[in-house]
C-alpha cells in the first residue's frame, strides 16, 4: 500500500475496497456487437479447439520466447505494484488463472493482451511512466477483460493474419483476399475494446480515472492542461460535425485501425458508466459464467441489431442521419401504402385507392 505521497513523479493512491464479482460472465461488460460475434463463435463445437490447433503456424511461441528474452516478467520481485494491481483485477473479475505480464521497453505508450492457449499481457515502458497508479489499474483491468473474454484468441489471429498480408501482397488477389478478413477482424476488434474498457472500470471503479487515462493517451503528460469535459466535447463535435464528405472521411480513417479513438473510447464509456446496466452489475444483478452454455445466439444477435438501430436513430452524423431518414421514409411509406386496408378495419370495395392532393391514399371515390 502506498503512502499518499508522490514518487518519482508518479501520483500513489492508497488502496481501497472494491466491489468483486465473483462468477462474472464476460457478457456483463462486453459490448453488443462484441458479445454477439463472441457468443456466436463459442456455440461452433470444436471452434476453438480448430483455432488453437493454429498454434503451430501462428507466431505464438516466438512472441512468448521473445518477451521472456527481451522484456521483464512482473512479479514479486520485479513490478510489484503492478503484480499486486494484476492480482487485485483477476480477484475483482474472478478470472482462476492469473495471466503472465511483461513490461517491454517502448516509448509509445500501449498494452496488448494475445496468446492462444493461455493469454499473455503485454505493457510498454511509455504506458507505465504516462499515467498514474489508478489510471494503470484501469489498464490492467482493461487487459484481464480481454483475457475474460477471450480476446486474445482473436488478437493473435489478427496480428498473424496482418503480417500474412504483407507476406502473400505479389500474389494477385491474395493480399485482397486476406485484407478483406483483417478488414473484418479490425471492426470487431474495435468493439471488443470497447468491451475492455467497461471492464476497466468495473477494476478500478473510478471512472474519472479512466477518463484521465484516455485524455492522457490523447494528449499527454499534460493534464493540468486538459479538462474531462472540454474532452468530451471533442467527441460530440466529432460525431455531428461535418457533412457527407466527412463522414466518409471517418471511415476511411477509422478502417485501418485497432482501436476506436480516443475521444469516442471516452464518450463511450461515460454513457455506460451512466446506464442502468452498469448500475446493475455493482449491485451484483449480472449474468454468472455458468449460464453462458445457455446463451441464446438469436437473442445476442437481436440485441446487437437493436443496439445498431438504436445508435443510427441518436447518430448525429450526417450520413448516419441520411440512413435513419431514408428507413424511415421508406417505413412511411410502406404503411401509409397499406393504410386503406389498415385505416377502417376492412379493404375498400369499390376499386383501388386514389391519393389525395397530399400523396396519401384516399378513400374510394
Amino acid at each position: 500500500m502506498s503512502d499518499g505521497h508522490e514518487h518519482s513523479g508518479r501520483e500513489q493512491v492508497p488502496s481501497r475496497r472494491r466491489t468483486r464479482f465473483p462468477g462474472i460472465s464476460s457478457r456483463a461488460y462486453e459490448h453488443p456487437a462484441d458479445r454477439s460475434a463472441l457468443v456466436a463463435l463459442r456455440k461452433l463445437t470444436g471452434f476453438d479447439t480448430v483455432f488453437k490447433a493454429l498454434s503451430g503456424l501462428l507466431p505464438e511461441r516466438s512472441l512468448r520466447l521473445l518477451f521472456l528474452s527481451d522484456s521483464v516478467r512482473v512479479s514479486d520481485e520485479q513490478f510489484a505494484h503492478l503484480n499486486d494491481m494484476l492480482r487485485d483485477a483477476c480477484y475483482i473479475l474472478d478470472l482462476e488463472k492469473v495471466p503472465p505480464m511483461y513490461v517491454n521497453q517502448d516509448p509509445v505508450p500501449n498494452a496488448m493482451c494475445i496468446g492462444l492457449d493461455e493469454p499473455i499481457i503485454v505493457v510498454t515502458t511509455g504506458l507505465l511512466e504516462l499515467l498514474d497508479e489508478e489510471e494503470m489499474r484501469a489498464v490492467v483491468g482493461h487487459e484481464v477483460g480481454h483475457a475474460l473474454s477471450g480476446h486474445s484468441v482473436y488478437r493473435t489471429i489478427l496480428l498473424f493474419l496482418t503480417s500474412l498480408a504483407v507476406r502473400v501482397a505479389w500474389i494477385p488477389l491474395g493480399n485482397l483476399a486476406i485484407m478483406a478478413i483483417v478488414t473484418a477482424l479490425r471492426e470487431w476488434f474495435r468493439k471488443s475494446e470497447l468491451s475492455a474498457d467497461r471492464a476497466g472500470l468495473l477494476v478500478g471503479q473510478d471512472l474519472q480515472a479512466s477518463m484521465r487515462g484516455l485524455m492522457k493517451l490523447a494528449g499527454g503528460h499534460h493534464l493540468h492542461e486538459m479538462n474531462v469535459d472540454a474532452f468530451l466535447k471533442q467527441a460530440e463535435e466529432y460525431e455531428a460535425g461535418g457533412d457527407l464528405r466527412d463522414s466518409v472521411l471517418k471511415i476511411l480513417n477509422v478502417l485501418p485501425r485497432s482501436h476506436p479513438f480516443t475521444t469516442v473510447r471516452a464518450a463511450e464509456l461515460k454513457r455506460w458508466a451512466e446506464s442502468r446496466d452498469f448500475q446493475r452489475i455493482m449491485d451484483g444483478h449480472y449474468p454468472r459464467r455458468s449460464e453462458d452454455k445457455d446463451t441464446s445466439v438469436t437473442d445476442s444477435f437481436r440485441e446487437s441489431a437493436s443496439h445498431y438501430a438504436d445508435h443510427v436513430k441518436a447518430s448525429k452524423d450526417p450520413l448516419m442521419k441520411l440512413v435513419s431518414d431514408i428507413a424511415g421514409d421508406l417505413g412511411g411509406r410502406v404503411r401509409r401504402g397499406f393504410g386503406g386496408f389498415t385505416g377502417s378495419g376492412s379493404a375498400p370495395k369499390d376499386g383501388p385507392a386514389r391519393e389525395d392532393g397530399d400523396g396519401a391514399p384516399g378513400g374510394p371515390a
